[in-house]
């Protein structure tokens, strides 16, 4: 067997360095494709059937390199020193503590990652920033590598992920775009062609972007922002329809043919969830003001402010509808995911959503097809315990003898449902919410539901 052309290595086995990983093992057999990560749990299941990362698509891709060229370990410091390229693609959580809480990025997983491979790491080392970071992460990542090792020389690129989960592995195979970011110095531009060679494997070399390095950082806040600024401001618009008795559907559709609007990312919804969007706004937010722009950083804060109040105003209908009382009362929640085709419920609405339920004194029943039970009562509760949170195995067991039922996640099964048996199985008047406008609202109307939906008036 021949040695492999390039030794990769990723510190960090999750939503984005796991399928990353697997497409770029799959598409470069030629190429050893270590993850890492100090969770044992973890790396057990990605060398397992059942991935920790639900996506469609992703087990397939895993299963063609796994074993093969494809590696996941525990064994970060080897992975580190036998590697020429490493991906760092660790979390960058929002701060909860001293300067820049709950708005800057936490960066101690990075500098932790940095220290441990000026540790280990021996001759020249690509260093790829994965991670969504502050602008000028990089200077901070070279600073720490370059002051605490004497065997090893190192580039830092900055190529971040442009993933929409539910997606990710169409993404990989088809990007739009791919972004490379480095100095531009001929180290810096020769690291830059060696990452660009890769994905020039099945990219085609004009979707490959190379910027330097501080416009690589930056874009990926910004593309973020942009687009949850979309969401939120079709949010805002489905209230003043509510009101006015226009269909927020028909204003998206209406707009979005325009040419310089396009019609993505106008879905009106109980509000956008993910690791990303909240997270990133926050943190352009807090560079702005950082560097004097308060102006700014207010604007781009107002963003995430629309989406918690577009959450706040659907548990609130929820109440208002049920004769402004949900004490004691049953509602089924379909969906806790923050959004379909994936498992992942970070800022996901339903969380705020039961949390606003609960505190009322509901009794709320909540199923998901690839969320666990654990999950959604770790983010809900976190350590507390309340027994009025029940998770149950099928959306027609939270929906029987409820008061009203509420979708929070798109997954195709709901717009399937028997809602004849539904209805027969709940208490009357029967309420329906409707998050994500994904139902046939007349056809349940017909049935005897009383229905709302984000944006409509009915």
């Amino acid at each position: 067997m021949t040695s492999p052309s390039l030794s990769i290595c990723c510190l960090g086995a999750g939503y984005v360095g796991g399928p990353t990983m697997a497409m770029i093992a799959a598409k470069c057999p030629d190429i050893r494709v270590t993850v890492t990560d100090p969770n044992e749990q973890r790396i057990a299941a990605w060398n397992s059937s059942e991935l920790p990362v639900y996506e469609p698509g992703l087990q397939e891709v895993v299963e063609s390199a796994r074993e093969k060229n494809l590696f996941f370990s525990t064994d970060i410091k080897s992975a580190i020193r036998e590697s020429d390229i490493i991906f760092v693609s660790v979390g960058t959580p929002t701060k909860t503590y001293g300067k820049g809480a709950g708005r800057a990025a936490d960066l101690k997983y990075i500098e932790s990652a940095a220290r441990m491979i000026a540790e280990v790491a021996e001759g020249p080392k690509i260093i790829v920033e994965k991670s969504t970071l502050p602008v000028r992460t990089a200077s901070a990542l070279l600073t720490i590598l370059r002051s605490n090792s004497t065997k090893a020389s190192f580039q830092v690129l900055s190529n971040p992920e442009f993933l929409a989960e539910g997606t990710a592995i169409e993404d990989l195979e088809n990007p739009d775009r791919v972004l490379i970011g480095g100095e531009q110095t001929p180290e810096g531009l020769e690291a830059i062609e060696k990452v660009v060679a890769i994905y020039a494997r099945w990219v085609p070399r004009e979707k490959i972007l190379t910027t330097n390095l501080w416009s690589s950082e930056l874009s990926k806040l910004v593309a973020n922002a942009f687009l949850a600024q979309r969401i939120s401001s079709i949010n805002s618009i489905s209230a003043l329809c509510e009101a006015t008795e226009a269909d927020v559907d028909e204003v998206a559709r209406a707009i979005g043919r325009d040419s310089r609007i396009g019609p993505k990312f106008l879905k009106a919804s109980v509000g956008y969830g993910g690791s990303c969007f909240q997270k990133d706004i926050l943190n352009l937010s807090y560079l702005c003001e950082h560097f004097g722009l308060p102006e700014v950083a207010e604007y781009w804060a107002s963003v995430v402010k629309i989406n918690d109040w577009q959450k706040t105003r659907f548990s609130g209908r929820i109440i208002r509808d049920l004769f402004n009382t949900v004490s004691g009362k049953h509602i089924g929640i379909l969906g806790f995911a923050f959004k379909k085709d994936t498992n992942d419920t970070r800022e996901t609405a339903a969380i705020s959503v039961c949390r606003d339920l609960l505190a009322e004194g509901a009794k709320v029943y909540v199923y998901d097809p690839r969320v666990s039970e654990e999950q959604i009562r770790e983010d809900v509760l976190g350590k507390a315990e309340n027994p009025n949170l029940i998770v149950v195995k099928s959306a027609l067991e939270a929906c029987s003898g409820a008061h009203g039922v509420a979708v929070l996640t798109e997954w195709d099964e709901f717009k399937t449902l028997d809602f004849q048996k539904i209805y027969e199985g709940m208490l009357k008047p029967a309420f329906l919410f409707d998050g994500r406008n994904i139902l046939p609202h007349q056809e349940l109307k017909d049935l005897g539901f009383r229905v709302f939906a984000i944006g409509k008036s009915f």
